[in-house]
């Protein structure tokens, strides 16, 4: 994506939670400038780092540093916020949650007075609103002068290679609000599709789908697939996952969400017979909005999978931040590539 910008200040913003960087990726896009990025994990410390060098970064749990001291040192534009969601997400299976790693939540408001942005966003998964503390934590912002502007975003409705929902709390000290479909109208933009993401040139090797030790439910899948596509189609397998899909989807819609373990199989075919691999971090780094300027240069490839499904999707962004950007009358927009 290319957005072409006309405006004089960049918007400021200080990045909690950061992790590898893609929603300030898409801050940035969108004409947004880091101040600072500060994550609990090295790994997405020194990613952000090495995409944002000019941003400071600090490697802490958000309530371990002296965050009036940071308040005096920096005053952003904008708070931009991605809470743990573990605890809320339906990935998580059935496993009991932690009320620790949910109420991270609650800890951004001492960054709000200390720093006291005009705007702050906050973002987690769609669940997060069935959290008993969700409208605590909307009427604590409220409480600060801020006007919420509570929505729920697919990033396919941007311009998104992957149908990934989420909620993001839009927040506003000087009274504005925004819809969802005002939103997506900044970008006016058709959904990707999942081969958009793919690297198709054979740098990935495959080994075939129907191989020793290959285990019976991922054959399953992709006989459904193939059952319903025919044969020398290419299709996704889709691991783990509970919406009654039949594990798999094709590639020409939206990816389906990336999640921080190995999800997607992609078969080829080479003649009539089919061939399996896993999608590779740079794939899943274009799903999320983020491949054009993003680097993963560090860690395993689990880690790198697990940097992506934590992250914010770039598309998004970039339509939050150009709008914020109209509204101070800082700037004319045209999205001119993708």
């Amino acid at each position: 994506m290319l957005v072409k910008l006309g405006g004089k200040n960049m918007t400021t913003f200080v990045d909690l939670f950061c992790g590898g960087g893609f929603g300030a990726r898409g801050a940035v896009m969108g004409g947004g400038r880091p101040l600072l990025g500060l994550d609990a994990w090295d790994l997405a410390t020194q990613t952000y780092k090495a995409n944002f060098p000019e941003a400071d970064v600090i490697t802490e749990r958000i309530e371990n540093v002296d965050i009036a001291g940071l308040g005096e040192k920096y005053r952003p534009d904008v708070l931009l916020t991605s809470p743990e969601c573990t605890s809320h997400s339906i990935a998580r299976g059935a496993k009991p949650g932690s009320e620790r790693s949910r109420e991270t939540a609650m800890g951004i408001v001492p960054w709000i007075e200390a720093m006291e942005p005009r705007w702050v966003i906050v973002e987690n998964v769609n669940r997060m609103k069935k959290w008993q503390r969700h409208n605590e934590l909307v009427g604590t912002i409220e409480q600060f002068g801020y006007t919420v502007s509570d929505l729920y975003l697919n990033s396919a409705d941007f311009g998104g290679a992957q149908a990934r929902k989420r909620m993001f709390l839009v927040c506003d000290r000087e009274g504005s609000q925004v819809t969802a479909e005002q939103l997506i109208a900044v970008m006016d933009r058709e959904p990707r599709a999942a081969r958009d993401i793919i690297d198709w040139n054979g740098a990935y090797r495959a080994s075939p789908l129907y191989r020793n030790g290959r285990a019976q439910a991922t054959l399953q899948r992709a006989e459904r697939a193939m059952a319903a596509l025919g044969r020398g189609v290419p299709f996704i397998i889709v691991y783990y996952g509970s919406d009654y899909a039949g594990g798999w989807q094709t590639v020409d819609v939206p990816l389906r969400t990336v999640t921080t373990i190995d999800r997607f199989g992609l078969v080829t075919w080479n003649g009539d017979t089919p061939y399996l691999r896993m999608l590779q971090p740079a794939e899943l780094l274009r799903a999320m909005g983020a491949g054009r300027g993003h680097e993963l240069p560090y860690g395993s490839r689990r880690e790198k999978v697990k940097l992506c499904g934590n992250g914010v999707c770039s598309d998004v962004m970039v339509a939050i931040f150009l709008w914020i950007q109209m509204q101070q009358g800082e700037l004319q927009v045209q999205v001119v590539d993708q």
